[in-house]
């Protein structure tokens, strides 16, 4: 059976496929399909990252934070990140007030919502292998503010400077 100038031949699975004239399959279909996912990939790529935040410095502490917790309490934002030297095969447990909330491994941070008020933040690099001692902070979080501390080495102690620069990571999970 011919079709201007393509014909129908069965293939060696059984189908059926149609060839051109010049005895070529037609996978000009497939193609189009391919490049129109290809585009619509690109396009939302583009798109993801036209609304990413344009800068990555914040002041601290800074406005626009929460202002109040699910009790009704006014609260504030903590955010805790590594100095990218900190070390590659140590990570960072996290207190505050005495509970441990993160242990923030390589590339990733701590973020969370504290109520207003005086808080006590205690830093530990792990392994401890030398018995280092951990760091203690006192911070007043006051509503609608955000707080960055970096957690940096001088000389061999672990300290957490109070930031300006917010570098973007992973979130680290919270316990």
């Amino acid at each position: 059976m011919i079709e201007r100038g393509t014909e129908i031949v069965k293939v060696e699975s059984g189908k059926s496929r149609q060839r051109d004239k010049f005895g070529a399959m037609n996978v000009f279909p497939k193609l189009f399909f391919s490049a129109t996912a290809v585009c619509a990939v690109l396009v939302s790529a583009t798109d993801a990252n036209a609304r990413a935040p344009a800068t990555v410095a914040t002041a601290t502490p800074s406005h626009g934070g929460p202002t109040t917790s699910s009790s009704g309490h006014p609260t504030g934002r903590l955010i805790v990140q590594r100095a990218p030297n900190f070390g590659t095969d140590l990570s960072i447990r996290l207190l505050i007030d005495g509970k441990k909330v993160a242990d923030i491994p390589r590339n990733q941070h701590y973020g969370g919502v504290l109520a207003a008020g005086r808080h006590v933040l205690t830093a530990l690099a792990l392994p401890n292998t030398q018995s280092r001692r951990p760091t203690t902070i006192g911070v007043t979080i006051k509503s609608r503010q955000v707080y960055i501390f970096t957690a940096t080495w001088e000389g061999d102690r672990l300290v957490l400077r109070s930031s300006n620069f917010y570098m973007p990571t992973v979130r680290a999970n919270v316990r």
